[in-house]
Formats: structure tokens, sequence, C-alpha cells
């Protein structure tokens, strides 16, 4: 925390392909998005200049070990297994992870789908979170998202796991084919990280977290990029909650 206050400038990593996070705009080429106002938030209520670092999903532990950023605002999950390795701040936000299915199929909340056939992303919290909820179900993993997709639209399964803000797109983009199921699988908290016993600036992070839940700065961002005039009109449903509140022994 030192060092950052004497450079004057925080460097929050965040992703630069992933709409509405972090993105080119068509017309600047600009790298826009709710994580870099977030970011640009942030560093305002420290008193800091932004210094912006984009990085990959991959990259999100990594640059922190290393001491490469000095936080990582990018749809960053809290789960036990990478607070091994890095801090969480408070949740800003919690993603509703949820099940698609077609609108037709008669299958129209979370509990229908005990006993079918689910695709998800192997290796990511969907399939967690699906096994974990529906135990008797059968889970399909696939590689990425239109994979997972594809099996849906195939009839291979009956329904695809994905979080509200990823699987809107299948929900808007589809001619009305499908629908999201009601009620989620998980709520799964969303933090930003910063390196592993960096306590002085974990807790100046969260200070301004408070300071700008409080004044509306986050809400104000949300609805800004999620928000009921925008594409993907979503409420932020979960407000800022200690970490502490998901932690598992």
């Amino acid at each position: 925390m030192d060092e950052i206050k004497q450079r004057g400038t925080l460097i929050c990593g965040t992703l630069i392909a992933n709409e509405p996070l972090g993105f080119p705009d068509p017309a600047t080429r600009k790298i826009v998005g709710f994580d870099i106002d977030m970011c640009e938030a942030l560093a305002k209520q420290m008193g800091l200049k932004l210094e912006h670092k984009g990085i990959s999903v991959e990259a999100r532990v990594p640059e922190l070990v290393l001491g490469r950023v000095d936080v990582v605002s990018a749809a960053f999950g809290y789960t036990k297994e990478r607070a091994q390795q890095v801090d969480f701040s408070s949740s800003h936000y919690q993603t509703a992870i949820k099940l698609v299915v077609p609108v037709n199929g008669g299958l129209n909340n979370v509990d229908d789908l005990a006993g079918k056939k689910i695709s998800a992303i192997k290796g990511s919290t969907l399939e967690l979170f699906s096994r974990r909820r529906l135990p008797t179900a059968t889970v399909l993993t696939f590689q990425d998202a239109p994979a997972a997709f594809l099996a849906l639209a195939q009839d291979k399964v009956q329904a695809m796991a994905q979080t509200q803000t990823g699987g809107i797109r299948y929900v808007n983009e589809t001619d009305g084919k499908y629908k999201f199921a009601d009620g989620a699988l998980a709520w799964e908290p969303t933090a930003l990280g910063v390196k592993k016993g960096e306590t002085a600036l974990l807790a100046a992070v969260n200070k301004a977290l408070e300071a700008m839940e409080k004044d509306g700065t986050i809400d104000a961002l949300w609805n800004k990029w999620y928000g009921p005039k925008t594409k993907y009109n979503i409420v932020r449903e979960k407000k800022l909650t200690p970490i502490s509140t998901f932690e598992q022994p």
C-alpha cells in the first residue's frame, strides 16, 4: 500500500474481450466496460490515478501473485481454491447461475431438471453448481459456452447451465426459442482480487467499496452496463457483502 501511495497510481487488471465487463469500443477502440469503470471509481475513491492493464481469464491469479497488478476486477468469482492463492475483497455483486431451457420444453423451473441432462463448461463453477444443486441430473461437459449451447440446440441435453450475464445472449438472440428456468442453481459471489497477505491494501479496497456502495456508485455503474436500459436488463439484487459470508471451513 505504501508503494502504491508513493507512485500515486492503482494498477488494475481487467478482461479486454468480454462485453460488457471490458471490451473495445467500436468507435474509439478504447477498452471500456463495467470493470474498467469500477477500477476508475475505486482509484478515485482511494485518491489515486488509474493505470489499466488488460489481462486474460487464465492470468488473473498469476498477475496478482507476481505483483504485476495491484487489483483484479475481471469477473473474479470467489472460490475456496482461489482464496488459497489470493485475497478477495467484499463481493460487490453476485451472479445467478441459471439454466437456459427451450421455451416449449415444459421445463419451467430449476427443480424440473432433476433427472434430466444438462450441459456445462468443463471445470467451471457452472458444472460444480449443476452437480451440487441437481445430484440426479446428468451433467455433460464441454470446452466452451458455444459448444454447450449447441448440445442444447441439438436436443442432446434439456438445459444449459450458464451465468445470467453470460446466458442472456442465448435468450435474447435466438428468436424467442429459449428462456431462463425460474430460480437459480446458486449465486456466485464476484469480488476484487488482491495479492495474498496485502492486508493494508485489502482494507483500503474494502473501505473504498463500502463508500461506493453507500453513495450509489456501484448501483449507477451496474445500471449503466447491465440495467433496464441495456440489452441485459439485469437487476443487481445482491449488494456489497463481506467475503467471510461465503468462506467455508
